[in-house]
């Protein structure tokens, strides 16, 4: 009696594992109707080898999603507690809350360009809020709609998948089926590894698009057996990142014709005890949450070409002028440099001061000329570059004799990158495409971006994260720079990148 009953309960859980097989096989084909809203969202690989990877990536990831869907609810319910009709309708309960969640996944991918996580909470929360104030009664019907017609259709997959075990298990497409999932799976793996030790991007960029994506990566394999060279790798990489986005210094500008009050921003190499005292007295204010990088070049860059650069070379760009300033009258925007150790870098710059609407100039002993720059009503002092040498972009103070910008750079923080956009705002001057920077009077909701030598740098608020070419990161109070052990804000890095795409 006793092995009858073990037999039967043998079967019991044989039938259920042999239906959960394949009601689990139904829903990878529904998951990956789903899982293709997500290549919506970005733009198709541009090589067949991109796009090989998109295909065996899509397949292979929404099918291990799938199984181990499978593997941690039904296959446990089937051991623990093998009753047919209580397994199978807790399978298909559980089956549409995981395709609700992943269409709500896509849709937060879609919005947001990330995924759901509690890094992404309050982004996410966000999003919920704006739908439900702005149409409540169409979102709770959607909700609904698409809630009951998935449940119905578990439902029926589930009694389907039951009655017909016999008649699927001798269709012969179990094995072939099993075949393309699994050999998708590891050749999408493979080929990461092949494009992450080649710097392949048409593949590598593909790395986050499904939810719970973590493709195998060749730069630890290849440097635990000294195979590659991670410092020169990084440079490579980063090469290749300022080359894709150079062109930002390239375009052009259209300047409105008016009149308005002459601006200067005048900046110098450090403020002396004996200047500040100066600037304080001609009623200038401290503006502490200003970030400019340790290394004058490339400070020049952020702030004359309102790009970054992220290799070595950064001073041999800055020996022809930008083609914006080329593209404006001499009376709009003149760039004037009067410190001698800028000489090699600005040999286009000029030397005289003809003051025109805009007037950048470069003076490490501006109190020598100061009779000449106190007459500007709206007047930004500024430090080239931090004297911080741990970390690539630091904290320095500015000062402004200007209290609408003064209010505006308080509020949001600001970058030598902001000033271009922001100067240029102001006397009416406008640009074919977005600068990386912000108009600080237009304050962007996106957090702040730098790229300094190797390290992508994001900053929101008092928050700064450093996102490193070797993959480690570190997380800092913006102001103070102490460490702070939070993770990586995966969501704080993505909107910061968006800068990249616009």
């Amino acid at each position: 009696m006793v092995l009858e009953q073990n037999l039967s309960l043998v079967k019991k859980v044989n039938r259920l594992l042999n239906w959960g097989h394949w009601f689990t096989f139904f829903n990878i084909l529904l998951a990956l109707l789903i899982t293709s809203s997500f290549w919506w969202s970005e733009p198709l690989p541009q090589t067949v080898l991109g796009s090989l990877y998109l295909l065996v990536n899509w397949l292979g990831h929404t099918a291990f999603l799938c199984f181990m869907f499978f593997i941690l609810t039904i296959f446990p319910l089937s051991l623990i507690f093998p009753y047919q009709k209580h397994v199978r309708g807790l399978g298909a309960t559980l089956a549409t809350i995981g395709m609700v969640l992943l269409i709500f996944d896509a849709y937060v991918y879609n919005q947001l360009g990330y995924h759901l996580g509690s890094a992404s909470f309050d982004q996410t929360l966000a999003l919920l809020r704006a739908q439900v104030v702005t149409n409540l009664r169409n979102f709770v019907l959607i909700v609904t709609l698409v809630g009951a017609l998935l449940l119905t259709l578990q439902i029926w997959l589930s009694n389907f998948c039951w009655k017909k075990i016999s008649r699927l298990s001798a269709s012969g497409i179990g094995q072939p089926a099993l075949a393309l999932f699994f050999g998708s799976f590891m050749l999408s793996h493979l080929l990461h590894i092949y494009a992450d030790a080649r710097l392949n991007f048409d593949i590598t960029r593909q790395d986050n698009v499904l939810p719970f994506s973590y493709p195998a990566t060749a730069k630890s394999l290849l440097a635990r057996y000294q195979l590659v060279d991670l410092t020169e790798r990084a440079k490579r990489q980063a090469d290749k990142l300022s080359l894709e986005h150079a062109n930002r210094s390239s375009q052009l500008l259209s300047c409105q014709t008016g009149t308005t009050e002459p601006t200067l921003l005048l900046v110098t190499a450090s403020i002396t005890t004996e200047q500040l005292t100066l600037l304080q007295q001609q009623g200038l204010r401290s503006h502490d949450q200003h970030f400019a990088p340790n290394n004058a070049a490339e400070a020049l860059l952020n702030l004359l070409y309102g790009q970054f650069k992220a290799t070595a070379d950064a001073a041999s760009a800055l020996q022809t002028m930008p083609a914006w300033l080329n593209s404006v009258n001499t009376s709009d925007v003149q760039v004037v440099n009067r410190t001698p150790e800028l000489n090699s870098l600005l040999p286009w710059a000029n030397t005289e001061l003809t003051p025109a609407r805009l007037n950048i100039v470069f003076d490490a002993d501006f109190s020598r000329h100061w009779s000449e720059y106190q007459q500007f009503s709206r007047l930004i002092v500024v430090p080239l570059h931090s004297e911080n040498a741990k970390f690539q972009l630091a904290p320095v103070t500015a000062y402004l004799r200007w209290p609408a910008l003064l209010s505006q750079a308080r509020q949001h923080g600001s970058q030598q990158l902001d000033w271009l956009p922001t100067l240029l705002g102001s006397i009416g001057c406008e640009t074919e495409n977005r600068w990386l920077g912000d108009n600080l009077f237009q304050p962007e909701t996106l957090p702040k971006l730098n790229i300094s030598q190797q390290d992508i740098i994001s900053i929101r608020k008092d928050k700064m994260m450093i996102l490193r070419q070797d993959g480690s990161y570190g997380v800092w109070s913006a102001g103070t720079l102490v460490p702070l052990n939070d993770p990586l804000n995966v969501p704080m890095l993505v909107d910061a990148l968006k800068r990249l795409e616009e």
